[in-house]
């Protein structure tokens, strides 16, 4: 083949593959194809068919945007229980789940220890109790020999008056009097530190036995077992965790919030709440802002009460709805939508009463059965439904 012919098939070429490239732009682009939309397409003319067993409106309505702050769900009130002395753990009665009662007994330790110095404590006492029985024995005798030597030293005295004693006599009764006196008051000091000792005595049986009861590990509040952080045969050490109470239904979200939205929320005010888990909508009451912002994420850590729900439990996620803003947008039933592969239309009357299908574009949906709709309709049209409205 000489060269021209070959410059001459390879534009012929060239130029056949431009008339393909073409046609196939036209196709794809719908000019080609009959009984197509084309992007940008507004009203279709599609078929309405049968005329709407049921008539309803498209609205225009004030919907408020929400920022979703994300969170955790966390019990309201949480205890970490310890021990308060040292000891072997003998055994633990509940395990995490359980519920238990104020006063319940949750952790037994070794008491041998305790129950010895419990018991000596107690021996200790009854010493100084007998102690003081004598003390106060010892004071009723001073006190009769007092009153005894008292009555001798004023007959010495009436009878010297009356010269029927010398003074030589009273000089002993008085001597007698006195050395009763010192006696006496010896008797009573005895007796007051006897008292001492056992009142010293009774506080440290008192002691002991507040130390003994603290090898039974009481439940402090009512409440459910959030963890288990202990077996028996461990030790037990004043400020180590052994088990963590949860209240239960007392349960809280706790979200961040970021600062450009921290002005809208107040303590007291009630906000949506979203658990993802188990698709419940809560309204939270805020009960706390924490006034200081995290540096690092810019954000406020609001916490909002939640009412009991069933099948709610701590460290579930949760998003908190702050409102952030307010727009207008056109809504319409969803019963209304006809949904065909990715197409979305509606029967819409126009002039003459006639109907028209009408393609259009879905958002978000709403409550009562309604939904957004973001072209297509600008609001207040008259929608069909029955027929060919509700078909999908």
């Amino acid at each position: 083949m000489t060269a021209p012919k070959r410059k001459q098939a390879r534009i012929l070429f060239l130029g056949g593959g431009l008339l393909v490239l073409v046609f196939l732009m036209l196709y794809m682009g719908g000019f080609l194809r009959r009984d197509t939309i084309g992007p940008g397409d507004g009203a279709a003319d599609i078929p309405a068919g049968p005329p709407p067993a049921a008539q309803v409106r498209a609205a225009r309505e004030t919907v408020t945007e929400y920022y979703e702050a994300v969170g955790t769900v966390r019990p309201r009130t949480e205890t970490q229980v310890e021990a308060q002395v040292m000891g072997r753990i003998v055994e633990i009665t509940v395990r995490a789940g359980d519920l238990v009662r104020q006063g319940q007994v949750l952790v037994v330790l070794d008491d041998r220890e305790f129950q010895a110095r419990l018991d000596q404590a107690r021996q200790a006492r009854a010493s100084a109790e007998a102690r003081r029985g004598q003390a106060h024995q010892a004071v009723l005798a001073a006190r009769a020999g007092y009153a005894q030597a008292e009555s001798a030293y004023r007959r010495v005295q009436a009878y010297l008056r009356s010269e029927a004693a010398t003074a030589q006599d009273l000089e002993v009764a008085e001597a007698a009097f006195l050395q009763a006196q010192a006696r006496l008051e010896q008797a009573l000091g005895g007796e007051a530190e006897a008292q001492a000792a056992v009142a010293q005595a009774d506080q440290r049986v008192e002691e002991s036995r507040i130390a003994f009861d603290y090898n039974r590990i009481l439940a402090p509040a009512d409440g459910e077992v959030g963890q288990r952080l202990a077996d028996p045969g461990d030790m037990a050490l004043p400020g180590k965790p052994l088990l963590v109470i949860q209240a239960r239904g007392r349960l809280r979200l706790e979200a961040l919030v970021r600062e450009g939205l921290i002005q809208r929320i107040r303590p007291a005010q009630s906000l949506a709440v979203v658990i993802d888990a188990t698709d419940m909508r809560l309204q939270g009451a805020v009960e706390e802002i924490v006034p200081a912002a995290d540096p690092v994420t810019r954000s406020f850590l609001v916490k909002a009460a939640l009412p009991p729900s069933e099948g709610l439990y701590p460290g579930m996620f949760g998003r908190l709805l702050v409102p952030e803003d307010e727009e207008v947008i056109v809504t319409a039933p969803l019963a209304a939508v006809r949904r065909v592969g990715q197409l979305e239309t509606v029967l819409v009357q126009v002039e003459d009463s006639r109907w028209e299908r009408r393609l259009i574009k879905t958002g978000r949906a709403l409550a009562q059965g309604r939904v957004e709709v973001l072209s297509g309709l600008k609001g207040n049209e008259i929608l069909g439904l029955g027929g060919n409205a509700g078909a999908r």
